[in-house]
């Protein structure tokens, strides 16, 4: 079967992109599991819930998130409405919302998505490592398939934890830098591997946002608000071809679309 992930879509440039393309990738590549990390979907910050229902009519079937996911506060009650959105689930237990989400497929195979962030440079959270530990425990035999989007900043983290979980899920792509990565591979035990998927948006930007403020922030270093860039939009993901009897990919690669 095969996985499609695509990479944190950013802001209107970013949906824009994923509509126009999202059904032509499903129908090509046979796509029987489609997930996307929305954080930024909402103007580069955050995410509401037109905005998360947008993305689940265009045939996205989990929506993963990481430390933006906080950013919009009516995002807060619709967890309780839609558990196909996920928030990192090493975020404190009382917080909206899960961190894992269990499913079927098109092809009626059972699959967990699996949403976790890293704690180097970002919010003092649990330990993602045995947060996983624990949510694998709870899956049952029958679900194989398991994804994980590891949302984090630097590139060891992301490297260890997908060693840690080499053999136990099917594919953990990293999410947070919006700078696509080339390492793509299965790493021995049969986990599929990407340090990072990249941004789905403007790339003629510093990572979705407008390339002039940014300058302008590091030359001055002073407070300033954000815009989301418009040009060179590229979509950016990875294509996962998964066993559904053992779990194990077998298959990774790059998915990149520019727009016309």
């Amino acid at each position: 079967m095969n996985l499609l992930f695509i990479g944190d879509i950013y802001a209107s440039a970013g949906r824009r992109i994923l509509a126009e393309n999202l059904q032509r990738l499903i129908s090509e590549e046979k796509i029987d599991l489609a997930i996307a990390n929305g954080e930024n979907a909402a103007g580069g910050f955050g995410i509401t819930p037109p905005i998360a229902e947008e993305l689940l009519s265009l045939g996205i079937d989990v929506i993963t998130t990481g430390n933006h996911v906080w950013d919009k506060r009516e995002i807060y009650d619709h967890f309780a409405r839609q558990p196909r959105l996920l928030r990192p689930a090493n975020y404190a237990a009382e917080l909206p919302g899960s961190g894992l989400y269990q499913g079927v497929a098109r092809n009626g195979v059972p699959f967990a998505v699996l949403n976790l962030q890293g704690r180097v440079h970002l919010p003092a959270l649990d330990c993602p490592f045995r947060t996983a530990d624990a949510l694998l425990r709870t899956l049952p035999a029958e679900v194989k398939v398991i994804f994980v989007d590891f949302h984090a900043e630097v590139t060891s983290e992301k490297m260890a934890l997908g060693w840690y979980l080499d053999g136990r899920v099917s594919a953990l792509i990293g999410t947070h830098t919006h700078i696509p990565t080339a390492d793509e591979r299965v790493l021995p035990g049969g986990t599929a591997y990407q340090t990072d998927s990249g941004m789905t948006g403007p790339y003629d930007s510093v990572i979705g946002v407008d390339k002039k403020l940014i300058i302008q922030r590091f030359l001055t270093q002073l407070p300033m608000r954000f815009e989301s860039a418009k040009g060179g939009v590229e979509l950016h993901g990875a294509i996962v071809t998964v066993d559904p009897l053992t779990g194990r990919a077998f298959k990774i690669r790059r998915c990149e679309i520019t727009a016309s």
